[in-house]
């Protein structure tokens, strides 16, 4: 064999060692990067699921508008082809405030099982405060507005509605919350139906000032137990008054002569929110309570009185610019956006206390 011919050789062997090496040596490297680059795609999906699931919890966590009671009513009787009565702004007020719950954006968030919504706190605890409004006021409406008298018999629609709104808040299924609620929703419509029809004599509401009393206080009830709770998100001392002013009272257990009471702070958005559905709803259902007892106020001259309560709401209503609750001391350097909320309510229900007395002895 020539020297060129073992030159060429050599060389030959040394290309094809060579090729092994190499091939060995890239596919080393993919075997030792793959489960790398895989780790790495893993967690840019899911960055990019939980950033999606962030945009879609902050569309959600918008709060509804407040809308037009007088626009409401004209709608809903139009839709049903029946004409406006006594009774009719408030039972399309409570329509539409059940449906808001239902078709606001992202719907329903209550019930919700999954990511945003089973994130979410603010949506659901605001959504309860419109649901405790619109619960009263089914109940209202079965037990006084819809009848004469106290032996008279109870609207059949209305008992519907009521025993609809009252069903688990959290049911997702069998049955989910969000059916049995479009039920009482429909059981309202019909009312409102039967109630603007002449040939119909089935339903009836009485705009009566004792009636009106009567829900008013449900309403400052309700109210009194918010503005305790946020006016406890500093905490302070409070005497136990449960037995003031009757000498013979007494009750179930002894209770302290003096307690510290104050709202754990992982429940102060809840109380917040709350109250803002709260005071949403009964924004609207006392505008709709103006139209429908316009004569028994501008007889006792009370609409003034009215119409100042649902100034004294209003605020309630005005936009949140901080990311988050703040809790500051009373007269601190940091807001303290529960007693400001507190501090609305507080003036609204005292409103509500002169004008029950004054539909009574006025």
């Amino acid at each position: 064999m020539t020297k060129l011919a073992i030159i060429s050789d050599i060389k030959a062997k040394f290309s094809k060692n060579s090729g092994n090496d190499i091939s060995d040596t890239i596919s080393d490297t993919l075997e030792t990067s793959s489960p790398s680059s895989a780790v790495k795609l893993v967690l840019v999906l899911f960055a990019l699921i939980l950033a999606l699931i962030g945009v879609v919890g902050y569309l959600w966590d918008s709060e509804a508008e407040l809308f037009n009671v007088a626009d409401v009513v004209a709608e809903e009787t139009n839709q049903l082809g029946v004409k406006i009565v006594v009774g009719s702004a408030t039972v399309a007020a409570t329509i539409k405030l059940a449906d808001t719950l239902l078709s606001k954006s992202g719907g329903y968030i209550s019930n919700d099982i999954s990511p945003p919504g089973t994130w979410m706190d603010n949506q659901p605890n605001w959504e309860f405060g419109v649901l405790v409004q619109i619960r009263d006021m089914t109940r209202t409406l079965r037990n006084n507005l819809s009848r004469s008298q106290s032996q008279s018999t109870e609207d059949n629609g209305l008992v519907t509605a009521e025993n609809q709104f009252y069903f688990d808040s959290g049911s997702w299924m069998l049955p989910e919350t969000e059916a049995e609620y479009q039920k009482g929703i429909n059981a309202l419509r019909d009312y409102l139906g039967r109630l603007g029809d002449n040939d119909q004599q089935s339903a009836q509401f009485y705009a009566r000032a004792d009636n009106l009393r009567t829900w008013l206080s449900e309403v400052e009830t309700r109210l009194g137990s918010l503005s305790q709770k946020l006016s406890a998100s500093v905490g302070k001392a409070q005497l136990d008054t449960s037995l003031a002013g009757d000498s013979a009272a007494v009750q179930s257990t002894d209770a302290q002569h003096e307690a510290q009471v104050k709202t754990a702070w992982t429940e102060l958005d809840d109380v917040f929110y709350e109250a803002r559905g709260t005071t949403w709803a009964l924004i609207h259902l006392l505008k709709a309570i103006e139209i429908d007892f316009k004569d028994v106020l501008e007889k006792k001259n009370a609409r003034v009185s009215l119409q100042q309560i649902i100034r004294e709401l209003e605020p309630t209503q005005d936009t949140l610019w901080s990311p988050m609750i703040l809790n500051g001391d009373g007269l601190g350097i940091v807001a303290n956006h529960s007693l400001v909320m507190g501090s609305h309510i507080s003036r609204a229900n005292a409103a509500i206390i002169d004008l029950r007395r004054l539909l009574q002895e006025g």
